[in-house]
């Protein structure tokens, strides 16, 4: 049975860092894609980030320059280090893997 456990959420300043973690159990880690989809209070889910390997990764637009995102194959771990944050990335942040999401970890911008 898959796993995806999301940490690392908070409340945080504009212009302040967060970073996010996923551990993935109970499948293989290293050859399948790895995400960051949000949701923010009354909008669709999107997507954040992708990674398929160090030098393949893909980013939504509203987040480029400021979001990174990067694999840890022997931890099975993704994370998503997120700089400059600005109120519009507040949102509930999820873990995509082999269509599944965890449970969020709630991303909250704010002075």
């Amino acid at each position: 049975q898959v796993q995806l456990v999301e940490s690392g959420g908070g409340l945080v300043q504009p212009g302040g860092s967060l970073k996010l973690a996923c551990v993935v159990s109970g499948s293989i880690f290293t050859t399948y894609p790895v995400g960051w989809d949000r949701q923010a209070p009354g909008k669709e889910r999107e997507a954040v980030a992708e990674i398929r390997t160090p030098d393949r990764t893909n980013y939504a637009d509203s987040v480029k320059g400021r979001f990174t995102i990067s694999r840890d194959n022997l931890k099975s771990t993704a994370y998503l280090q997120m700089n400059n944050l600005k109120p519009e990335d507040t949102a509930v942040y999820y873990c995509s893997f082999r269509g599944m999401s965890g449970q969020g970890t709630q991303v909250t911008v704010s002075s």
